[in-house]
């Protein structure tokens, strides 16, 4: 005997028949029934389907949420300014990141001296400055050496609200060591005259510790060498360097060219032009598994600013960098000379230094000088002058009175525009110190418009700046802090070796003749 129709919301009778009036009668019950029913059951391939995509979907975010929590944990911050600092976390604009090793011998690096070798916050026994261009084309490195001497403003450490009194003359590495990093930024703003958005400090272990992680840095000697002091051991040509042997490539004061700082800066931008290629090559930014190793392992031994303290932050910089090309990564020492003070030290070299940092603020590319720098919305191309002859002045230049004064701030500037003046047929110059002034000029006396006019044009300074001033004799050109290097107006003045090296050239380090030794 058939089920009552009552009961027909369990589902449909099977026994009631297959003609129309047992499959349409009372359609509405037995379709919320048959769509809504137990009876029909999901195919086991998309139960297993489904199951899998869950685990794999929960699998994924706890795997994300592990790393992220993980690398977030590790992040160590310091304010980045002893003063007022702001810090610039944009991931298109140009961004220059101060990098900075610590020479303290606290937890991991106790092995490398006691505590009493780096009181305070410790030195900085390694500092460059990375420039990275807005357009992620460019890279500039430029290296700082430890002897150098400064002047190191006030500086209050952020910490303790203690104020330290500015200092002149001291070695750059000293800066951070009352204060904290604030401090080494703020040296670093003042001396170049740019304002540095981020820093990076890292201790001796992160260098192990990455280069273990890539697998080695390939680093080239021109002989064997052993420098007991760093326990350096290197055979003649190219060796892979990883763990203590790559610290110890690093830190050597003595196993380069004469034993000196510039020798140890070029075997670091050595190691560095290497680290570069090999991880260029190995995919290394654009492999997920192979940056988060490198994060893990450079997390766990960084300092950074705030401004830089989360993992999407420093991901950032890496996907920037991720298709640079390597010959657009320029390696550079700041020009220096043997200081007055102490021939053991180093001072900025003259003019070099003041054009070094003038280009830097001006965006150029420093392995082409020549090269424009990304044009500003308002530039247009001006329209190339037909070639003339050039006029014969209708006085004699050998005997006309010009004058250079140097307001720039630039120790030793008037000198290389007096080189000019002469060169271009002025030969009676003299020169003196100034009040120093933004905007560059040139002053004439009476009856002399014709010559300022013609001194303007060799300088390049433009006719709008050229001015009568009845009290000057002759003519005046007077040097701004707008005309720091070259011996143009508005032109870009560089040393012709300024750059050692670019991150695609293999260069082998020349060893110090006192610690060459047998293979």
């Amino acid at each position: 005997m058939g089920r009552s129709r009552d009961n027909r919301e369990y589902g449909a009778d099977a026994s009631a028949g297959a003609g129309p009036v047992s499959r349409h009668a009372d359609a509405s019950a037995v379709g919320v029934g048959r769509h809504l029913g137990g009876q029909r059951q999901m195919p086991g391939w998309l139960k297993v389907t489904t199951a899998v995509l869950t685990v794999v979907l929960l699998g994924g975010l706890g795997f994300a949420g592990y790393w992220y929590f993980r690398l977030q944990s590790n992040i160590t911050t310091a304010p980045l300014s002893a003063g007022d600092g702001a810090a610039n976390s944009d991931s298109t604009g140009r961004m220059q990141i101060l990098i900075l090793g610590s020479d303290t011998r606290e937890g991991k690096n106790a092995e490398y001296g006691s505590v009493q070798d780096s009181l305070g916050y410790g030195k900085s026994d390694v500092m460059m400055l990375m420039d990275i261009s807005a357009d992620n084309k460019r890279v500039s490195v430029i290296s700082f050496p430890r002897d150098l001497l400064v002047d190191i403003p006030q500086c209050k450490d952020q910490k303790t609200k203690q104020s330290f009194p500015a200092l002149r003359g001291v070695m750059i590495n000293e800066a951070m060591s009352q204060a904290g990093i604030g401090c080494a930024v703020d040296t670093v703003n003042k001396l170049t005259g740019l304002t540095v958005d981020h820093f990076m400090m890292a201790d001796f272990n992160a260098v192990k510790e990455l280069s273990n992680t890539v697998g080695g840095v390939d680093v080239c000697i021109s002989d064997a060498v052993y420098d007991p002091d760093s326990r350096l051991r290197l055979p003649k040509g190219t060796s892979s360097v990883q763990g203590e042997m790559a610290l110890a490539f690093l830190r050597t004061r003595h196993a380069f060219a004469d034993g000196g700082d510039l020798g140890r800066i070029k075997a670091q931008q050595g190691f560095l032009s290497s680290l570069t290629r090999k991880i260029k090559d190995d995919g290394t930014l654009s492999s997920p598994a192979k940056l988060l190793n490198i994060a893990d392992t450079v997390t766990q031994n960084l300092t950074v600013d705030e401004g830089l303290a989360s993992v999407p932050s420093l991901l950032t910089i890496g996907n920037r960098l991720k298709d640079i090309n390597i010959s657009k990564v320029a390696f550079v020492a700041v020009p220096t000379t043997p200081a007055l003070s102490d021939t053991n030290r180093l001072q900025i070299a003259e003019p070099a230094g003041s054009q070094l940092f003038a280009a830097l603020r001006d965006d150029v590319d420093l392995t082409d000088p020549r090269a424009r720098a990304t044009p500003t919305p308002s530039e247009t191309a001006a329209p190339a002058a037909e070639p003339t002859e050039t006029p014969v002045p209708p006085y004699n230049k050998a005997v006309q009175p010009v004058t250079v004064s140097n307001g720039s701030g630039v120790p030793g500037r008037a000198q290389e525009i007096v080189q000019a003046l002469v060169t271009g047929g002025f030969t009676q110059t003299g020169q003196f110190a100034a009040t120093p002034v933004t905007q560059s000029a040139v002053y004439y006396g009476t009856d002399f418009a014709d010559v300022a006019a013609d001194v303007a044009a060799l300088l390049g300074i433009p006719a709008a700046q050229v001015q009568p001033a009845p009290g000057v004799v002759g003519v005046q050109a007077y040097l701004g802090t707008d005309f720091t290097s070259g011996a143009t107006y508005g032109a870009v003045a560089l040393p012709a070796d300024i750059v050692n090296q670019t991150a695609g050239d293999s260069l082998c380090q020349q060893a110090n003749p006192f610690l060459i030794v047998q293979n």
